[in-house]
C-alpha cells in the first residue's frame, strides 16, 4: 500500500492499475475518450492528463502510480490542454450534433460543453467519407470517428474478430476493415460491441423505428410485440428507474398505448427452446452422436461457429433462437383466418441485441416462405420509441402480457444473463421443484461474471462437463481446447457479449459495473418471484403441443430447416 497527494489531499492505492484509476477512487472524474477499465490502455485522447509538483504533465491512464506522488488535476495548464484537444477532435468531426443519433449522449459533445469549447478555431480539412450501411446491424459514420480505437480494441480483445483496424498513419489514419470494405463484407458478427465502447456517433445502431411506426399506422395490420428478457431490466435507465428494475409491466402498458395489438414474453418461447433442447441434448447423449452440443441461442455466437470453426456446425442445436420459435409460432397462429380477423399479421421483435436484427434476415428464418420477424428494434430505439410517443414510463401503471402465450417460467427469464440457458436446461432434467432443488442448481457453477465457467453435474448415473463462456474471445479459446482435445465437453452455452444480452448491443449506454451487477441480479430477482421455475411446469406448453393449431408442427416452427 502507498498513498499519493492528489489535489492537496492524501489518497491511498494499492494494487490500481494506473493513476487514473486511483484518481477516480478519490471521487474525482477525470475526462476520458479512449480509456476503458476492460480494455487494454491505449493513450490515444490524452484527455486524462494530469500535472506533477514538477510541471510535468502525462496520461494518468498509462501512468503507474508510485508512492509519494503529487499529483493536480485541474491545474490551468491541465485544463487548457483539454479544452484544445477537444477542440481539435471537433475540428476534424461532423458537427450535424442536433441531427445526430447520439445526441444527448455523445461524449464528445459532453466534453465540450464541460470544457466549455464555444467555438472551433480550426478549419476541417478532413474528406468527407461515405457512410457504411451495409449491415443490418449497425452503421458505421467515418465522418464522426475520434480515432479513440475503443471499436478496435473491444472487436479484437474481447469479441477476438478483429473485423476493424487502423488504417493510414498521421493526419491520413482512419478506422476501417481491411482494404476498405464494407462491414458487411468481413467477419463481422453484429454483436454490436463496437457500437456500445463507441464515444461518439461514429458506430450507431442500424434503426427500424420508422418501419414499427408505419405499421402500427395500419388499420388493416395487426402488430404484435414479443420482449426479450433482458429488455426489461434496461428500458427504465432512460426514464430514472432504479438500475436493473424490472420494468416489463410497464414496458407492456407503454406498448399498449403505443397501439401494438398484442404483446407478449419472449420467456415463453425461451421454454419451448428448453423443452426441444434437451430433448435433442438427450437424444445426442444417447446415441453419443455431434457432441459437445453447442447452444443456438445467440445469432453472433452461431455466425462465429459457421465463420470460424465450419468442422462444428452439426454440433450446433438445430433448435431455433426464442426470437425465431416465437415469431414462427405467432405466424402459424395467425394463419388461422378465426384468428387473424382478415388483418396482416407484423411481428415486432424487441430485442437486446443488435446481431438478432441479422438473425431475422436469414433464409433458415423463414417458414413456409414468409419471414417469420418482420422487424427487430433494440431496447434503445424501444426508449426512443416512448419518449416520441410522450409516455412517461415511470409514471404509467403496470399492465401483463396477453394471452394465448402470456406465461412464462423463470428459466426462460434467465435467458437473459450467460448461463442461464443452461440453468433452465438443468431444471428441466433435474427432477423436483423446491426451494433447495432450485438453490443446488444455481449453485453448480454456471452463475457469475466469469468468462469461462466450467463445472459438472451427474444425470442418471453420467457426469455431464459443461462449459459457459461469453464475449467470442472467450468462446475462441474454449473451440480451439475442444478442436485439439484438450477438453471434452456434452454441452457448450456461449453468449457473444460478455455477461450475456443483459450487456448486449442493444442496451442503453453507458453501462458501468453497477449497472452490469444490477441487471444480472434483476433477472434473478424476477425469476425469484415467479411461482412457475421450469417450463414443464408451464401450462401454456401444453396449449403449444397439444393445441388444435399447432398439432404435429413443433419441429417445422422451432427447427431450423437446414
Amino acid at each position: 500500500m502507498g498513498f499519493m497527494i492528489i489535489d492537496g489531499r492524501k489518497v491511498e492505492f494499492t494494487d490500481e492499475k494506473n493513476i487514473l484509476t486511483v484518481i477516480r477512487k478519490a471521487g474525482i472524474d477525470v475526462p476520458t475518450l479512449c480509456y476503458h477499465s476492460e480494455l487494454s490502455t491505449f493513450g490515444a485522447c490524452r484527455l486524462c492528463t494530469v500535472e506533477d509538483d514538477r510541471g510535468r504533465t502525462f496520461a494518468s491512464c498509462s501512468e503507474e502510480p508510485r508512492d509519494g506522488m503529487v499529483i493536480y488535476t485541474n491545474s490551468e495548464k491541465v485544463r487548457k490542454y483539454r479544452k484544445l484537444i477537444v477542440e481539435l477532435l471537433l475540428a476534424a468531426h461532423c458537427r450535424d450534433c442536433t441531427t445526430c443519433i447520439k445526441s444527448g449522449e455523445c461524449v464528445l459533445q459532453e466534453l465540450a460543453h464541460r470544457l466549455g469549447v464555444k467555438k472551433v478555431r480550426f478549419q476541417n480539412t478532413r474528406e468527407e467519407r461515405p457512410l457504411d450501411f451495409s449491415s443490418p446491424a449497425i452503421v458505421r459514420d467515418p465522418n464522426k470517428c475520434i480515432l479513440c480505437g475503443n471499436c478496435v480494441r473491444v472487436c479484437d480483445e474481447i469479441q477476438g474478430i478483429g473485423a476493424i483496424d487502423f488504417a493510414y498513419r498521421g493526419t491520413d489514419a482512419m478506422v476501417m476493415p481491411a482494404f476498405d470494405r464494407q462491414i458487411a463484407e468481413t467477419d463481422c458478427v453484429n454483436c454490436g460491441q463496437c457500437r456500445v465502447f463507441c464515444p461518439t456517433g461514429a458506430i450507431t445502431i442500424r434503426t427500424n423505428i420508422g418501419e414499427v411506426w408505419k405499421a402500427l399506422a395500419d388499420k388493416d395490420t395487426r402488430v404484435v410485440a414479443q420482449i426479450a428478457p433482458a429488455v426489461r431490466v434496461a428500458a427504465g435507465d432512460a426514464f430514472g428507474l432504479p438500475k436493473g428494475e424490472n420494468a416489463m409491466g410497464k414496458i407492456v402498458a407503454a406498448l399498449h398505448r403505443m397501439g401494438f395489438d398484442e404483446v407478449f414474453d419472449t420467456s415463453y418461447s425461451a421454454d419451448l427452446t428448453i423443452m426441444e433442447e434437451s430433448a435433442e441434448f438427450l437424444k445426442r447423449l444417447e446415441k453419443g452422436e455431434n457432441l459437445p452440443l453447442l447452444t443456438s441461442c445467440c445469432p453472433a455466437w452461431v455466425k462465429f461457429v459457421q465463420d470460424q470453426f465450419p468442422d462444428y456446425k452439426e454440433n450446433i442445436s438445430t433448435c431455433r433462437s426464442p426470437q425465431q420459435m416465437f415469431s414462427a409460432v405467432i405466424k402459424e397462429y395467425y394463419r388461422n383466418p378465426e384468428h387473424a380477423e382478415g388483418k396482416k399479421t407484423v411481428v415486432v421483435s424487441i430485442m437486446p441485441c443488435t446481431a438478432k436484427k441479422m438473425e431475422a434476415e436469414r433464409p433458415n428464418s423463414y417458414t413456409k416462405g414468409e419471414k417469420d420477424t418482420d422487424i427487430v428494434i433494440t431496447t434503445t430505439e424501444l426508449t426512443r420509441m416512448i419518449r416520441t410517443a410522450g409516455i412517461a414510463l415511470d409514471k404509467i401503471e403496470v399492465e401483463s402480457c396477453d394471452m394465448p402465450f402470456g406465461i412464462a417460467s423463470g428459466a426462460g427469464v434467465i435467458f437473459g444473463v450467460t448461463g442461464g440457458v443452461t440453468e433452465a436446461v438443468i431444471r428441466r432434467l433435474v427432477p423436483g421443484h423446491g426451494n433447495a432443488v432450485m438453490d443446488s442448481i444455481a449453485e453448480a457453477g454456471m452463475r457469475g461474471e466469469e468468462g469461462i465457467k466450467e463445472f459438472s453435474i451427474t444425470y442418471e448415473g453420467k457426469e455431464l462437463n459443461i462449459c459457459v463462456a461469453s464475449g467470442l474471445a472467450n468462446a475462441r479459446k474454449v473451440m480451439e481446447q475442444v478442436q485439439s482435445g484438450e477438453k471434452q465437453y456434452h454441452l457448450i452455452e456461449i453468449m457473444a457479449c460478455r455477461r450475456g444480452c443483459i450487456m448486449g448491443g442493444g442496451q442503453p449506454i453507458p453501462a458501468g459495473p453497477r449497472h452490469k451487477e444490477a441487471r444480472a441480479k434483476g433477472l434473478y430477482r424476477a425469476d425469484g418471484n415467479m411461482a412457475i421455475k421450469k417450463c414443464t411446469e408451464n401450462p401454456l406448453m401444453d396449449v403449444f403441443y397439444n393445441g388444435e393449431d399447432f398439432k404435429g408442427k413443433a419441429h417445422e416452427l422451432l427447427h431450423n430447416p437446414f
